[in-house]
């Protein structure tokens, strides 16, 4: 079997583009990956077109040997626009050989484990809505919710974040929302790494504890010295990785401690190849995986497979549940085929390959559309993060 073309297609799904990318072969067999790189998706495409040059003609079945040749055959190496590349290849290449061999894909990476995936809610909301949407969700059998930070009072203008101005308004609705719930439901709450150490141990030490089960990326993740710092002030368990390329990412957030929840990304660490030996590694160290999914099918049947494979696994994030509907993300007529919920849970499909189908005369059809993230200001003029 020899690879035929190898097409990437940044497109518009839902409410934002997606980069998904079809590996052919001269056997009419086919696979689909999906590159994690959200609003830079024109840039995987391009190191896509490079990649495509040398890897027609070559064996897919050949996946480990490939992404070594990806990986280390140029001078500038990793990075998240060529690593958003090579988990897109790498993800269809698996998808290749689990449709020849006729299994499906976690079968090619030591069989399955379990029999469902358990996933996570989010809800956006604050204050009384916020308990009252968690309550919902918990009496349709969701007990694992993460939470957002409450924006601060901007008199409307959602282009303003104020950090600090955050901080007590998150830590009262959490404190109320466990008392409404009680200890058992699971709740965690994402800063989407828009404090600095200070703020962010400030707002750890306005919770009692056993508030929250887990506080994610409450600050960026370039200084692996700055969580140390914050280690040492607080003590709530740390969602950290979604950001993370390639394995040596997570070198010094596993090896010192600074990771509790793995939110490995299948899309944007490397693929298959890349993710297995994370969670490898992060069950030596007693950490489950909790991986990232704000995707489409590709990404969350990879995914699925990734969790049925490894024993280390917690819960994915998954864009739908029953109080938010909206499935743009997960639009049938793009995806006819692909994996569905059953409650908080997707069940592991027993077909070959992912178990996803991707109408390709559609997307050929569709525009990119230039989108960007919320850019964010404090009141000062001062640019924030996201």
């Amino acid at each position: 079997m020899k690879i035929t073309d190898v097409k990437a297609y940044p497109v518009w799904v839902g409410h934002r583009n997606q980069c998904l990318v079809k590996v052919e072969t001269d056997e009419g067999i086919y696979g689909w990956g999906e590159s994690g790189m959200s609003y830079r998706e024109l840039a995987v495409a391009g190191a896509v077109r490079h990649y495509r040059e040398w890897l027609i003609g070559r064996d897919p079945m050949q996946r480990g040997a490939l992404w070594q040749e990806m990986y280390r055959s140029q001078y500038f190496e990793g990075g998240r626009v060529l690593l958003g590349a090579q988990s897109a290849i790498d993800i269809a290449l698996h998808d290749i050989v689990g449709k020849a061999l006729n299994v499906p894909v976690y079968q090619l990476l030591g069989g399955k484990q379990r029999d469902f995936a358990p996933v996570f809610a989010t809800v956006f909301s604050s204050g009384t809505a916020l308990i009252e949407e968690v309550q919902f969700l918990l009496a349709q059998g969701w007990n694992v919710i993460r939470t957002f930070a409450a924006h601060p009072d901007t008199g409307g203008d959602r282009t303003l974040w104020e950090p600090r101005a955050s901080i007590g308004p998150t830590a009262t609705q959490l404190i109320k929302l466990r008392e409404a719930v009680g200890p058992d439901p699971v709740i965690g709450v994402e800063y989407h790494h828009r404090l600095n150490v200070a703020e962010a141990a400030s707002f750890c030490q306005r919770l009692p504890a056993g508030t929250i089960d887990f506080l994610e990326e409450p600050i960026r993740d370039e200084t692996p010295e700055a969580y140390e710092a914050l280690r040492r002030m607080v003590q709530v368990p740390f969602a950290l990785g979604e950001e993370f390329s390639g394995k040596w990412a997570f070198v010094p957030y596993i090896e010192r401690g600074l990771c509790d929840l793995v939110r490995i990304d299948i899309c944007n660490v490397g693929g298959f190849t890349e993710a297995m030996k994370v969670a490898g590694w992060a069950e030596a160290h007693y950490m489950d995986l909790m991986p990232h999914n704000p995707l489409g099918p590709v990404c969350t049947a990879a995914t699925v497979h990734m969790a049925a494979a490894v024993p280390n696994f917690s819960w994915m994030e998954v864009f739908a549940n029953p109080l938010h509907q909206d499935r743009g993300h997960y639009d049938e007529a793009i995806f006819p085929v692909q994996l569905q919920l059953d409650g908080p849970r997707f069940p592991v499909p027993s077909g070959p390959g992912l178990g996803v189908e991707v109408d390709e005369a559609y997307i050929q059809r569709q525009e990119f559309k230039f989108a960007e993230p919320p850019r964010l200001r404090k009141r000062d003029g001062s640019v924030t993060n996201w």
